[in-house]
Formats: C-alpha cells, sequence, structure tokens
C-alpha cells in the first residue's frame, strides 16, 4: 500500500513539474501561425518585413484622419496604431508588439493572411487572378490584404457586426461595366463598397478613425445606397447626410 502511494505521489509530481516546465518554455513567446510567425518582440527602432506584416495589421488604428505608413520603420506612429489595437482588444497598452500581441493578431487571421472576418473572394467578384486593373495583379491583392485588416478594425469598432461588401477590386472592363470613374480605386484593389447593415452613415463616421482616407456616403453624387472606402494619396471624405 504504502509503495502504491509513493508511485502516485511521484506520478503526480511528475505531472505537475512537465506543466510547469511546459508554461515556463512557452511564457512570452507567440505561438507559430500558418499565415506568418514573429520571431521577436518588435518596438520602437525596430525595422525590417517583420514589421512591415505588423504594419499591415494595426493599419486600421492609426487614429482620426491618420493614415499608417506600411515601410518596415517601427516610429510613433506604428507604437501608436499597436497601443489603440491594444486598447481595443482589452490588452496592455504599451505601444510594444510582444507575444501577447503577436499572439491576438493571430487569432484575428486565417492562413492566407486574410482577417477571419473577410476574404479575398469578397474582395474581387471581378475575376479569378486579379488582373486587368491599374496596377499589376500581385499589387491589387496586396492593395486589397491591407484593406480587410482595415475593415477588421472598422468591424471590431462597430460592435464586431458583419460587414456587407459588394465591390472590391475591378479591372478596367469590370469598372466600365459598372460606371466607375476613370480613376477609381477599385482599379488598384484599394476601393470597397459596403451595403447593408450598419447604417451607412454609421460606417462612414467610424472609418474616419481607422485608415481610410477616401470616405464617399450618403449626400455624395451616388452614393446614396452603398458607403464607398478607400485609400489614396490625400484625404476626400464627402458623406454631405452623415455630416462628413
Amino acid at each position: 500500500m504504502f509503495r502504491r502511494f509513493v508511485r502516485v505521489l511521484l506520478t503526480v509530481v511528475m505531472v505537475a513539474s512537465a506543466a510547469l516546465v511546459g508554461t515556463v518554455a512557452t511564457a512570452g513567446t507567440a505561438q507559430a501561425d500558418g499565415c506568418y510567425t514573429w520571431n521577436r518582440t518588435l518596438s520602437q527602432g525596430s525595422s525590417g518585413e517583420d514589421v512591415r506584416q505588423l504594419q499591415i495589421r494595426v493599419a486600421g488604428y492609426p487614429g482620426y484622419g491618420a493614415v499608417l505608413a506600411i515601410d518596415g520603420q517601427y516610429g510613433p506612429a506604428t507604437a501608436a496604431a499597436v497601443t489603440r489595437f491594444q486598447q481595443a482588444y482589452g490588452l496592455s497598452a504599451d505601444g510594444i508588439a510582444g507575444p501577447q500581441t503577436q499572439n491576438k493578431i493571430y487569432e484575428l487571421q486565417d492562413n492566407d493572411c486574410t482577417p477571419v472576418n473577410f476574404t479575398y473572394a469578397e474582395m474581387n467578384r471581378c475575376n479569378s487572378d486579379w488582373s486587368g486593373g491599374a496596377v499589376s495583379a500581385s499589387a491589387a491583392r496586396a492593395n486589397a490584404l491591407q484593406q480587410m485588416w482595415k475593415l477588421q478594425a472598422l468591424r471590431h469598432a462597430l460592435g464586431d457586426r458583419p460587414l456587407n461588401t459588394s465591390s472590391g477590386f475591378r479591372s478596367y472592363s469590370c469598372n466600365s461595366a459598372v460606371g466607375g470613374a476613370a480613376n477609381s480605386n477599385h482599379l488598384y484593389g484599394r476601393g470597397i463598397d459596403l451595403v447593408g447593415s450598419p447604417t451607412f452613415c454609421q460606417i462612414v463616421q467610424q472609418a474616419r478613425y481607422h485608415g481610410f482616407n477616401e470616405i464617399l456616403g450618403p449626400g455624395y453624387p451616388g452614393h446614396n445606397d452603398h458607403a464607398h472606402l478607400g485609400s489614396m494619396s490625400s484625404r476626400y471624405w464627402s458623406a454631405p447626410s452623415c455630416g462628413i
């Protein structure tokens, strides 16, 4: 009986020790992901492709009227965007992208790098290969990915209510078929049209905080039946019926 008790006690100790070792080994380490894995903590002064990948995913948190540069340089603007991202998800808000922040990003993305609530397919209802636009197919697809991460931030700010896209990337032929502007951001993979709920005014008003410097909505010609969000070199907002 005594020997059996000792064996049970040793087993409990070994299991507990293994669990402790596992905890120590993984504490402070971000878990690998099928899309992209960060291998270090990032903070102001960091630079490189890992910073650029981070910037894509926090581009929806630049602050009112701002746009975060995707340049691979971790400066004050990136730190501020990371802080807002952390605040949005209840993390320790220090502007440093360590394991906690990286793991939250892993939770929010699929293995093709798109955020969990958006897909390449809904960003391109024009063709299957992203060709025929104003930029290369790869550039259009990359632009669309950045826009999806901004949409993910917008969606979260609106109470995690679904956002319904009706149009994204367009080739010149697709753009012409729907009467799009000759220089439409849709041709670059940077334009998004949203329909349904939330209301168009809720969408365009909140979008001002999430990296979109092209915002068109109710009251702007041809935009009473949808909200248009995009990115361009300078700001152009117009949704008079929504106070913008």
